[in-house]
């Protein structure tokens, strides 16, 4: 169950065997408090503007943050849940290693990108919508393009690159997203959206459940990425959509110490909280209402990132995520794959010096770019 939950749906990740479960405590010896402080944007990429694309007698907008002048356009698709911003630390690593442009868009229903229809997550929905903002930035003469893509963002991009939505595409990579142990986890995901906090009492609280929890284990990543995954409530915590039990689960797991300390720390908070009801956060989407797109993501996906006629890179946080198909594709040389251990599922954003690198490697070696700032191409064996 622990190896399904962990592998290809989301963005986010369960605990990692014998690490906190959601509610935990973790106790922090005197003076290693960490700072779970949120991190800005502009701090990782130079540019976020709001990019217009007309859809169904409409106007949608879709959040797009950027870096560089020159080189091909590194196309960013986050996973599900999250946003742009989960690229942040990695957008600010690969613009020192190659030259590039770095383009990071939050996919409809995510983020700050606001649709007609926020609710349609279809794999040919978001596929025609990359393509769409392509288009809007580029016009008909886009620079070459490398789509890469985690999870749920490298299905698309495979579904993208498939469908041909982007005519100057140059290659194509996928982070630890497999058919097969997608497919496996699936019946699994609903128990694990379910066994996630509904709310956080404050952004400083969501980053430090996401860190203490093992969804993102890269503390400086978290504090940039969690703020593109959640939003302040937009109802107050008495109304009927927010349960007393949902208060009580915060003040759990924020608790520190025992006894009549903790006691007293508890009413404390109670208290806190009845004052400052409008400042608890929630998730930007409900993914458990996304089931139904689940299947359509997934199906039929390594066959589709088999026939993509450009040069692939598959990215695996375990060798033990490649299915059948990839297994013989990988033994055929259609695609490049490299395993980066000692990482969640949120590979890019817990390591993203070592994926930056494998990147870069790849973009040079494919003599799709040049290297830069005195950065030295290490070709893998596989």
């Amino acid at each position: 169950m622990e190896k399904q939950l962990h592998l290809n749906l989301l963005a986010s990740r369960p605990p990692i065997p014998g690490g906190l479960q959601s509610g935990s405590k973790m106790r922090m010896g005197p003076g290693r408090k960490r700072d779970f402080s949120p991190l800005p944007w502009n701090k990782y990429f130079e540019k976020m503007e709001d990019v217009a694309v007309q859809n169904d007698n409409s106007t949608d907008t879709f959040r797009v943050y950027s870096s560089g002048s020159q080189g091909p356009v590194l196309l960013l698709l986050h996973g599900g849940g999250h946003s742009a911003l989960s690229w942040a630390v990695f957008t600010a690593v690969i613009c020192s290693r190659i030259n590039c442009r770095v383009v990071a868009v939050d996919l409809r229903g995510h983020g700050d990108t606001k649709v007609k229809n926020s609710e349609d997550l279809s794999a040919q929905t978001m596929a025609k919508d990359v393509g769409k903002v392509l288009e809007a930035l580029y016009g008909e003469n886009a620079p070459p393009i490398m789509i890469i893509g985690h999870s749920m963002g490298g299905a698309i991009a495979v579904h993208t690159a498939a469908g041909n939505h982007v005519p100057s595409l140059l290659g194509l990579c996928v982070i630890d997203v497999v058919e097969g142990t997608a497919m496996d986890a699936l019946n699994s995901m609903q128990n694990f959206l379910r066994s996630r906090p509904k709310t956080f009492r404050s952004l400083e609280n969501a980053i430090e459940w996401s860190v203490k929890s093992g969804q993102i284990r890269n503390i400086e990543s978290a504090r940039v990425s969690m703020v593109g995954q959640v939003k302040k409530c937009e109802e107050p915590l008495s109304s009927p959509g927010i349960s007393k039990s949902i208060v009580e689960g915060i003040i759990e797991e924020d608790e520190e110490d025992e006894g009549e300390e903790e006691s007293n720390n508890k009413r404390k908070k109670e208290d806190d909280l009845e004052v400052k009801k409008e400042s608890l956060y929630t998730w930007r989407i409900e993914l458990a209402k996304t089931e139904k797109y689940w299947d359509g993501w997934f199906r039929g996906l390594s066959a589709l990132f088999l026939s993509c006629p450009v040069p692939k890179l598959l990215l695996l946080a375990g060798v033990d995520r490649l299915d059948k198909d990839l297994t013989i594709g990988q033994m055929q040389g259609k695609f490049q794959m490299q395993v980066l251990p000692q990482c969640g599922h949120a590979v890019h954003e817990d390591a993203p010096e070592k994926v930056a690198e494998a990147l870069a490697t790849f973009m040079v070696r494919h003599k799709f770019t040049e290297a830069k700032g005195g950065f030295q191409c290490v070709f893998p064996a596989c």
